[in-house]
């Protein structure tokens, strides 16, 4: 069974995604691997000035000491669950997205130090969501509380070809826990008359809602039937999708978004939607890939 991989930087943040997926090991019957890479500053051979010895050292050993607190943190959680620990000296993004080849899910805190200092603000989280070989979650706010734990699943759900796979992940995550899933489709038009004023003819809305719960309900229908203990909203909101996604899981646990897949080029994977779930949500987020599972 693939493990859960967390990123751990010795911010209490990511002891906070430490048990988070703590917790959703104990669902999937899987254990944990704890992954801390340190970071070491290119030099200059030309340059007189070198790092200080034992510089690197130090900077392991903190990494050591960062995962044994959050295996602590883990095993407090639950106590027994498997948990093992890797520390490179790597680039952050590289490492988890090489550890991605083989995890279940990459679990994240939402703010960082160290290799994951810009984490959801800067270029790490974006290129590890944006091209992790399984699905990513960034834990937010006050995600990890027990409070959230009969919170439903929201999944964002649009005709794309890429999104099927969140709708499966969404399905999964909501039969794990034992809650409901509630699946969000928003749409905007603008009529032929605005556009084309010399057009006598309007776009019916009430035409236009109708095709879209037509589509949301086929986009649900295999899936409900692979899941049919999962209780099942469908939600059709006139609005801007991201916006109208943040607000209908306000109170969610988990927000579950789609994404284009890999790509060379940081966050071109990333649709607008994803992107405002990872910097505005609430709760926590899980950004699945057509190719992470």
């Amino acid at each position: 069974m693939k493990a859960i991989v967390v990123g751990i930087d010795g911010s209490s943040s990511a002891l906070d995604a430490t048990r988070w997926a703590a917790r959703d090991a104990a669902r999937r019957k899987t254990g944990l691997r704890l992954v801390h890479a340190c970071h070491l500053p290119a030099t200059n051979p030309r340059s007189p000035i070198s790092l200080p010895t034992g510089y690197a050292d130090a900077l392991v050993e903190y990494g050591d000491n960062w995962l044994q607190d959050a295996r602590s943190a883990a095993t407090e959680v639950v106590p027994g669950l498997a948990v093992d620990t890797v520390t490179s000296t790597g680039n952050p993004v590289v490492e988890l997205l090489s550890a991605s080849e083989s995890a279940q899910l990459v679990v994240l805190g939402s703010r960082g130090l160290g290799g994951f200092s810009s984490l959801l603000v800067g270029s790490v989280a974006v290129a590890v969501a944006a091209r992790a070989h399984c699905p990513v979650i960034v834990v937010r706010g006050d995600a990890d509380s027990p409070a959230r734990d009969t919170a439903p699943v929201v999944v964002g759900v649009d005709r794309s070809e890429a999104g099927g796979d969140a709708i499966g992940f969404a399905f999964e995550a909501a039969e794990l826990r034992g809650v409901p899933l509630i699946a969000v489709n928003a749409w905007t038009y603008a009529t032929i008359e605005t556009a084309w004023p010399e057009v006598p003819l309007k776009v019916s809305e009430a035409d236009i809602e109708a095709g879209q719960r037509r589509v949301l309900a086929e986009r649900l229908a295999d899936w409900q039937q692979k899941y049919p203990e999962v209780v099942t909203e469908q939600r059709v909101v006139r609005g801007r999708p991201a916006r109208t996604l943040l607000a209908q899981a306000a109170d969610a646990q988990v927000i579950v978004v789609g994404t284009h897949g890999k790509t060379a080029l940081i966050g071109l994977g990333l649709g607008s939607v994803s992107q405002a779930a990872l910097h505005h949500a609430r709760c926590a987020v899980a950004v699945v890939g057509p190719t992470s599972r």
